[in-house]
């Protein structure tokens, strides 16, 4: 049997998340404060151009309990991808301003948060000359829904000219085409639309930009940071709007955020504190990020090294042994599960398994977030 220190990792594929937003909503400042890249954040529309790329450690306590457990000599958090996608105008999805490249961009992207600007300050110039929230969401979501409209509306033209063929596929595509037609022409988004399996394949197939999830970034001023969303009258107007269309809102201020960013961890720990603040918006927007992606982790733990693994929500053990490495996946046997806090409550995995704690679960088995993990495997 293999030992689980000598292989090294598979490369995977990141998660991505797209930021986007209309020009000055403090979207680049945002991206700023997640990544530290930098990201020049100008007062004028189109400073981010060419999306700017961050790879995000997502936020996890457990990792430096079980470290602390077993002395770990290094430790790995799961990470997810954010991308900063050029700020969008009215007419992106006829090409104006960035719009081609807007578009392209946010195609190749997993989800999406939309920062929206929810502060007043006539020192930031804004595109639409006035600060209102929805309407600002509905030009985004608009110029996405007629990028839509438009590659539905052509596969429909060509499955519709081809029921005459005879053959009965093309009238059940063009029938499944013609309801995503009808609800974009509503100007509403694919995503809250119900599927078959089979449809929700062809659907995926079809990369449209409405089907990908959104999380709203209500970015609030300076003033109304630490406040209930709900008690600041644009960020509600967010979070009722958000509410309605099935998405979450997280009521940041961005401005504040990169501030915190710069801090050492202890003054910015006495900052949050100042605040009355459990935690950064950061890392809540992280944490918030890997939920709305459909992300759960897995953890290995051992004096090497203790290691959050990157799954979605469903994968079952030989699966998420394959994140590990793909011989762990070819040769699973068994996985030898328990839960974190069992563990870190007992603290040894010799005597969990002495009282029964640890769950030798088969290939069936799906797993779990917070699991520790041991993969049993033969090659």
């Amino acid at each position: 049997m293999l030992k689980l220190s000598k292989l090294q990792p598979e490369e995977v594929d990141e998660m991505k998340l797209g930021v986007v937003g209309l020009p000055n909503v403090g979207k680049s400042t945002l991206f700023n404060a997640i990544t530290h890249a930098g990201a020049q954040a100008a007062n004028f529309p189109f400073c981010t151009i060419e999306p700017n790329v961050g790879v995000v450690a997502v936020p996890d306590e457990r990792l430096d309990k079980l470290a602390a457990l077993y002395n770990s000599k290094k430790v790995t958090p799961a990470t997810i991808e954010f991308v900063d996608i050029a700020g969008l105008v009215k007419g992106a999805s006829k090409g104006e301003g960035l719009g081609n490249k807007f578009l392209s961009h946010i195609r190749e992207v997993d989800a999406i948060v939309h920062v929206v600007r929810c502060f007043e300050d006539e020192n930031v110039t804004h595109v639409e000359n006035s600060v209102d929230p929805v309407r600002d969401i509905g030009i985004i979501n608009l110029e996405l829904i007629l990028a839509d409209l438009e590659t539905v509306q052509k596969r429909y033209d060509k499955a519709f000219g081809m029921i005459k063929s005879g053959d009965k596929k093309y009238k059940i595509e063009s029938d499944l085409l013609k309801r995503i037609l009808d609800r974009l022409e509503q100007e509403l988004p694919v995503r809250g639309m119900e599927f078959t399996d089979d449809e929700r394949k062809y659907v995926n197939d079809l990369f449209l930009l409405t089907t990908k999830p959104v999380l709203y970034a209500a970015n609030v001023s300076e003033a109304d940071m630490g406040k209930n969303g709900e008690d600041i009258p644009l960020a509600k107007e967010v979070i009722d709007y958000a509410t309605k269309t099935g998405s979450e809102t997280l009521v940041i201020c961005a401005r504040t955020e990169e501030e915190i960013s710069e801090l050492p961890p202890d003054e910015a720990a006495v900052f949050l504190e100042d605040l009355g603040l459990k935690e950064s918006g950061l890392n809540r927007l992280v944490k918030a990020s890997y939920k709305l992606l459909g992300l759960i982790s897995f953890l290995t733990s051992g004096e090497d090294e203790t290691r959050a693994w990157t799954i979605k929500e469903g994968t079952k053990a030989p699966q998420a042994a394959g994140k590990i490495h793909s011989d762990f996946e070819k040769g699973f046997i068994r996985a030898e599960c328990i839960d974190w806090e069992i563990l870190l409550e007992l603290g040894s995995y010799v005597k969990a398994k002495e009282l029964g704690k640890v769950r030798s679960e088969g290939k069936d088995y799906v797993v779990k977030d917070g699991d520790v993990i041991l993969f049993r495997f033969n090659v």
